[in-house]
């Protein structure tokens, strides 16, 4: 009588025992069943935490790059008020300069700082420091009380 007779059609694992889908002996390590409702929410919470992660750094991505829109949106709006207003003398790229707006109405930029000229302020008020680009557009720097 061959082996599988003598187990009446049952299937014999003859690999190797490490491999074996059951125990093979009594000194092998229990094989206990999986509970596939347990590892499937495992499964969901760990996919749900690590996409949430990738998301947010994603948002957070994308609101540095807003923050740099508005920057560039700034810096144009200010380029724009500038040339309109005309220019008295060719700024030199990377210079500072400041932007005034005049008595009489009107604005202009000039060198000299607000705090330069004392009491005898030409205009009504200083109301951007700026600096030329190699873009010809103008950098907003922070203005000192």
């Amino acid at each position: 009588m061959n082996p599988e007779e003598q187990h009446s059609g049952e299937a014999i694992y003859q690999g190797d025992a490490s491999f074996a889908p059951y125990a093979l002996s009594v000194s092998s390590p229990p094989i206990a069943a999986i509970d596939k409702r347990q590892l499937s929410a495992v499964a969901v919470e760990a996919m749900t935490y690590q996409a949430q992660q990738q998301m947010d750094l994603l948002r957070k991505q994308a609101e540095l790059i807003m923050e740099q829109v508005r920057a560039i949106e700034r810096r144009l709006e200010v380029s724009r008020r500038i040339y309109e207003a005309g220019l008295p003398f060719e700024p030199v790229i990377g210079n500072v300069y400041y932007f005034y707006e005049r008595k009489k109405g009107g604005h202009t930029i000039s060198m000299v700082a607000p705090k330069e000229w004392g009491r005898s302020m030409p205009f009504a008020q200083c109301e951007a420091k700026v600096r030329l680009l190699a873009d010809k557009t103008w950098e907003l720097l922070p203005l000192e009380d």
